[in-house]
């Protein structure tokens, strides 16, 4: 089924570099990058609230903001996000706080005339034995992983609430789904970050201490997919400017590396001349998970930032913004 806009309802993205953005989310890993993005593209009406200045769980203030702003375009990057011992120990949390953010913000943009949303989700929506690369028809065709599937649903609500909302009232809602993602303002806390960050923090801190080795948990074999955050900023402007569909839109770098080969160039971009040892007594996970992005690729989109030349960015700003 395909619903599309006409394009006198579905203004160019680009015309006006001074309409109203409100980039919810806005100090995140992802919002942070987008607003990068747009400044650096002259845009120079961004609407951009922390959580203090507006929480977007409470349906009231939303719909004030909105009321008072009046923004005309709409992308939605905050969630409640977290680890595997996040969503076990606060399940509530991830499925009640990320439903909040979701039908406050979606439903209050298309109520006071936002022309256009674009809403972000996350590679966890897909069934935990999805065909790989993994395409967009995946969603909803078998159970997800459970230890994360309180966030999981979330976010297919959250697609599918765009959904129904551009078929009941043609309006121009669309869904971008990322991969997983590192780069600037990540996450580097030492109990509950992401492989890259985390293997980051490791051998730096490996280097400052003058250890011998670092021991990393699993046979490394298996294979994951990183995209720049930066990268996926440029897909989303892509997106906000020339696509208009009801399908949600995978954005990936389509390249795949091993945990081993990661643990390598992270190593040898922080620097760390010590020995790299893998525990293969610990778990090792999924063994492969990529996402099919050949529909953003048709499109006209494909990622600019190599695997080494954003860790050596990512490196960088470790240094200056994280380090004690």
């Amino acid at each position: 089924m395909s619903v599309a806009i006409d394009d006198a309802t579905s203004p160019s993205f680009f015309s006006d570099k001074s309409a109203k953005i409100f980039v919810a989310g806005h100090r995140g890993l992802v919002g942070s990058a987008i607003v990068r993005k747009l400044q650096s593209l002259g845009f120079t009406n961004l609407l951009l609230r922390t959580h203090a200045e507006l929480d977007l769980t409470r349906q009231t203030d939303v719909e004030s903001f909105f009321a008072a702003e009046n923004p005309q375009f709409v992308i939605l990057a905050a969630a409640k996000v977290g680890g595997i011992h996040a969503n076990n120990t606060y399940p509530a949390y991830f499925i009640a706080l990320n439903l909040q953010i979701q039908t406050n913000v979606i439903d209050a943009s298309h109520r006071f005339g936002v022309k256009k949303l674009l809403f972000l989700g996350s590679s966890c929506i897909y069934p935990k034995f999805a065909p790989q690369p993994i395409p967009e028809n995946a969603l909803l065709t078998g159970p997800l992983e459970p230890t994360n599937e309180w966030y999981a649903i979330a976010k297919i609500a959250g697609i599918k609430m765009c959904q129904a909302y551009r078929i009941q009232y043609s309006w121009d809602a669309i869904s971008g789904m990322p991969t997983n993602l590192y780069g600037p303002q990540d996450n580097f806390h030492p109990e509950n970050s992401h492989v890259l960050p985390a293997l980051m923090r490791r051998f730096h801190e490996a280097k400052v201490n003058g250890a011998k080795e670092v021991v990393v948990w699993g046979s490394g074999s298996p294979l994951r997919e990183f995209l720049h955050v930066d990268d996926l900023a440029d897909a989303v402007v892509f997106l906000m400017g020339s696509y208009s569909g009801l399908e949600h839109v995978n954005v990936g770098s389509g390249k795949e590396v091993t945990i081993k080969e990661l643990a390598e160039l992270v190593k040898e971009v922080v620097g760390f001349q010590g020995q790299l040892v893998w525990d293969s007594s610990k778990p090792d996970g999924t063994p492969r998970k990529l996402m099919d992005s050949s529909k953003l690729a048709g499109l006209g989109w494909t990622p600019k930032i190599s695997l080494k030349e954003g860790l050596v960015g990512t490196y960088k700003w470790y240094l200056e913004n994280v380090q004690q």
